[in-house]
Formats: C-alpha cells, structure tokens, sequence
C-alpha cells in the first residue's frame, strides 16, 4: 500500500511541475505562473561555402602529351597497339586489332575545333592467322540401354497395375 502512495505522490508531483510554456496567463484559475517568453534557441550562425580561387598559372594555353602501348598475347591471340598526341587542340593518333577473321583492323583518327572527330578505317589481310582454332567439343561415350531392375513393377511379368499379392 505504502508503494502505491509513493507513485501517486510521483505523479501529482510531475503533473505539478509541468508548466505550459508560451502561454502565459492561459490558465490563471489553476494557480500556474505567467511564463515572459517561450525558450529560445541560441541562432546558428550560417557559414559560406569556402570560395576556391583557380590560380591563373594552372592554365596551360597549349597542352601537350604523347602515349602508346602495344599488346601482344601469344595465349589468347590479343594483338593490339594504339598511339596518340596532342598539341593545343589538336589530337592525332591511331589503333589497330586483330578481327576474329584474322584480318588487322587500322583506324587513324585526328580531332580539331574546326573539323571536329576524323576517323578512317583500313583492313589489312595477315599472312598467319593470329587467332588459335578452337579445339573440338569434348565427345561423351555412348550411353548402353539397361534391363529393367528385378524390383520394378512388370519385370518379371507382373503388370505394373492390379493387386498385390500378400501371402
């Protein structure tokens, strides 16, 4: 009994202390103090994004590179080269592969502001194919028929229907 005295005191005790907050003078009647203003939240000052500046020295008024590669797989039968360059804004370069017919495949490229992307294409013929034969598909032996197990309704002359024989 004491126990439940003790949560009621609880309860009457919070239920006092909760004070309705921006309005004030709202309920006079029941004893609950005037409140001057509402609780404010302390303002967040807004930060500006931090502003970049592009130094004038990055600007490089005629770029220029130069890059090649070439590849030359013996397994796979990968053959393939490209190069390129460029100077200011002119880009010139080249690749070529090998075609599953064994032909080369040559393409020569150039792009400027004026003539925009170039491409032309050559087929050159190679004296051995690059590309291995495939091998033939693996051949799976010839299945043999097999009688059918002693156990399996009708081989030994019993329909595979009807009444088993108990006894």
């Amino acid at each position: 009994m004491a126990f439940k005295f003790v949560i009621f005191a609880a309860v009457v005790a919070v239920a006092n202390a909760i004070v309705p907050i921006g309005y004030p003078g709202a309920y006079p009647a029941l004893g609950v103090p005037r409140v001057a203003a509402p609780l404010a939240y302390p303002a967040v000052a807004k930060v500006a994004a931090p502003v970049i500046a592009k130094a004038v020295d990055d600007y490089d008024p005629n770029p220029q590179y130069s890059y090649s590669y070439h590849i030359a797989d013996a397994l796979t039968g990968d053959n393939k080269e490209q190069q390129e360059s460029r100077s200011g804004d002119v880009v010139t370069g080249s690749y070529s592969l090998i075609e599953p017919d064994g032909t080369r495949r040559v393409v020569e490229y150039t792009a400027d502001p004026v003539n925009g992307f170039n491409a032309v294409v050559h087929r050159e013929p190679l004296a051995v194919k690059a590309v291995a034969p495939v091998a033939a598909p693996l051949a799976y032996p010839a299945v043999a028929k097999v009688a059918a197990p002693l156990g399996y309704p009708g081989a030994l002359g019993y329909p595979a229907y009807g009444k088993a024989l108990i006894g």
